[in-house]
């Protein structure tokens, strides 16, 4: 099915109406709610009204499903079937009025792609995922990227043993003070560049359970994490890690690294390790063996 929801506004102050009937003849078996209300058979909207109709079939592509609806601000979906839903990807991109949203009935149990499933809900202060199965999930690239009211999350149940790119997946979410990953294995992820991207309110992050050995890609992973004060990676294996850059720019409350780990040796360029300690001017303390970062700090404290 390729159209599954509508919205109608007022665009320009030019009117747009629409009834139940209209989309019956259009041979959609639907249910049509405004604000959560159910509407009447034929019932005219106007003014601002935001149409959503939910069709009773079953998907297994909900991407876009409700990309650009600016003017959202709650849903429901606890009547609709995703069974057989693969892909989420971007399915609320830019949502950007949304406050709350019920997944409790959502069924992942399929889905492979999550990339980009919240990007832009930047008026979400919450998500309840604890019904998520992601179980068979390879791509959770920018999940909740720009979700700058988030404040709490509980990712507890999330099982990633086969995610292979989490790659910006809280970038942006600038109101979050901690996040829980004790959980996460990471085995298999190749990309976390930018992964933690302009969190400027993260407090604290325990990364120690972190298996790093896959990872190719860490550049702008924490890029202005201005309030952390001290991250141990020394649990991060980087022997396949190919692009750093821009790794720690910002951090500009940091005063402690144990990179003990870090290993440089994939890294084939300067270009590919440039700006990984700017603006981190209260930073040092760092623990490392690697020379290529010794000769980093260096740069820093010219």
């Amino acid at each position: 099915m390729d159209v599954i929801f509508a919205k109608i506004t007022l665009e320009n102050e030019e009117e747009k109406v629409i009834t139940k009937q209209d989309l019956i003849n259009e041979g959609y078996d639907c249910e049509i709610f405004v604000n959560e209300t159910r509407l009447v058979d034929n019932m005219i909207l106007k003014k601002d009204n935001y149409i959503i109709y939910i069709l009773k079939q079953k998907y297994d592509n909900l991407q876009n499903m409700f990309n650009g609806c600016s003017l959202l601000t709650s849903i429901n979906l606890t009547n609709l079937n995703t069974n057989k839903v693969t892909t989420t990807e971007q399915m609320f991109y830019n949502c950007s009025s949304l406050t709350s949203i019920n997944l409790s009935k959502f069924n992942t149990d399929n889905v492979t792609n999550m990339s980009g499933m919240f990007n832009g809900c930047s008026s979400l202060p919450s998500i309840d995922l604890s019904k998520f199965n992601t179980e068979k999930v390879t791509n959770m690239n920018g999940m909740f990227q720009n979700c700058s009211s988030l404040i709490s999350i509980n990712l507890s149940n999330f099982n990633t043993n086969n995610v292979t790119n989490m790659g910006s997946m809280f970038h942006g979410c600038t109101s979050l003070p901690s996040i829980d990953l004790s959980k996460f294995n990471t085995n298999n992820v190749n990309f976390m560049n930018a992964m933690f991207f302009n969190c400027s309110s993260l407090t604290s992050i325990n990364l120690s359970n972190f298996n790093t050995n896959n990872v190719t890609h860490m550049n702008g992973m924490f890029y202005n994490c201005s309030l952390l004060t001290s991250m141990d990676l020394s649990s991060f294996m980087t022997n396949n890690v190919t692009y750093m850059q821009k790794m720690f720019e910002g951090c500009s409350s940091l005063t402690s690294l144990n990179l003990i780990n870090f290993n440089c040796d994939k890294i084939d360029s300067t270009e590919k390790m440039s700006e990984m300690f700017k603006g981190c001017q209260y930073l040092t303390d760092v623990k490392f063996k690697d020379f290529k970062i010794r000769l980093l700090i260096d740069l820093k404290n010219k």
